[in-house]
């Protein structure tokens, strides 16, 4: 009776963890949701798309013939484009009531950092929930309503990240590219 009962505890624990773990999920998911929106606001204020902004050999054939006392290469943002990185814009700051005016590079930087900061913690907390799924299933308790295998089968599905060279066959642009100055 006493072995039930730790077991008991030890799965109720496990489903526990599990539970907090998919309500972390969906917080990620909808602050992922509002730096997407502000992100996509901010590309529109600049009048840029992620692939809108000229490749560098583009730029560079088009502004060869009277670059010689220019500075030859210069960054170009893919968020900012040609749109004034200096210009200040209205933030908030996550977890508080406050707002001030930065500087409009620095507030995409900001929120392009968090959009990797939670979709890393993101994929973590699916990785949590997928092994604590596992061993409540080999527990015994999810025997009634779904099998051993078919759990095991699901918790070993796994997303292959893009290579470089199929993010370039999308069209995906890289991170920063350069611009004759």
């Amino acid at each position: 009776m006493k072995q039930l009962q730790e077991a008991l505890i030890d799965i109720e624990s496990d489903a526990e963890q599990v539970l907090l773990a998919r309500h972390q999920l969906v917080e990620n998911d909808r602050v992922r949701n509002a730096n997407r929106e502000a992100l996509t606001a901010l590309r529109k204020k600049a009048r840029t798309t992620k692939t809108s902004v000229p490749s560098p050999f583009e730029v560079i054939m088009k502004e060869m013939e009277g670059s010689s006392g220019k500075q030859l290469i210069k960054e170009i943002c893919p968020t900012c484009g040609d749109h004034d990185p200096k210009e200040h814009t209205w933030l908030m700051f996550p977890g508080s009531d406050i707002f001030a005016r930065v500087p409009f590079h620095v507030v995409h930087t900001v929120l392009e950092k968090d959009q990797e900061c939670l979709d890393l913690d993101t994929k973590k907390l699916q990785s949590f929930v997928k092994e604590k799924s596992l061993v409540i299933a080999e527990k015994g308790a999810l025997a009634g309503s779904v099998g051993l295998a078919t759990v095991k089968s699901i918790v070993s599905l796994t997303d292959k990240p893009k290579s470089t060279r199929e993010a370039g066959e999308m069209g995906q642009s890289p991170e920063v590219k350069y611009q004759l100055g």
